[in-house]
């Protein structure tokens, strides 16, 4: 094994589980304080299109990691729909949906390499807008996003060593944006520990 295919098993496994920490987190809380109706929704639609870019271009690993991770963020959307999250939160899914669907359609492979790296924008700032706005983030998973760091950091160096600038792009703003959502949450987290402490509880 190449360190090429290591790097892709390795994201493989990152993909795999890196929702899980969300979904486990809500089921226990069974409340969905701080978490991104929106985010989670464009998170599954945006990993089912790059299942769709891994089959089109023959590259199993990011089909498996992608396409399980699409699931979970899809049964994380309804656990958060029925946990107290808002139907009205829905503004990016719906359209980035019909945006990946036609780039799909019409232009194939290349155009889902040219909308799929810019999509992770579109799943990732409804939750950094939340995690920038609410007071309250106690069932937004740190686990989640920290694992969503280590994604863009896996999928980048494996997009230079295959020359895939789709996947480079992916990996650098997946990079950004989960790197943010984690330090708004260490800050609340920071925030909630010294008001703990001021008020003796």
């Amino acid at each position: 094994m190449d360190f090429a295919s290591f790097l892709g098993s390795a994201g493989t496994a990152v993909g795999l589980i890196r929702a899980i920490p969300q979904l486990v987190r809500l089921l226990r809380a069974r409340e969905a304080f701080g978490v991104s109706l929106d985010s989670a929704a464009t998170s599954s639609i945006v990993s089912f299109g790059w299942a769709a870019y891994g089959v089109l271009t023959d590259q199993l690993y990011v089909s498996l990691a992608t396409g399980s991770s699409g699931l979970i963020f899809a049964i994380i959307t309804l656990f958060a729909l029925r946990f107290g999250r808002s139907s009205r939160e829905f503004k990016v899914a719906p359209f980035w949906f019909i945006i990946l669907l036609l780039a799909g359609i019409l232009f194939g492979k290349s155009g889902l390499g040219i909308m799929l790296p810019i999509s992770v924008l579109a799943a990732n700032t409804p939750q950094l807008w939340v995690a920038y706005k609410e007071g309250n983030l106690t069932d937004l998973s740190l686990g989640t996003w920290a694992l969503s760091i280590t994604d863009g950091l896996v999928w980048g160096v494996y997009s230079i060593l295959k020359q895939d600038y789709s996947i480079m792009v992916f990996g650098f703003f997946q990079l950004i944006t989960s790197g943010s959502i984690v330090i708004l949450k260490l800050i609340h987290l920071s925030k909630e520990k010294k008001f703990a402490s001021d008020t003796g509880a």
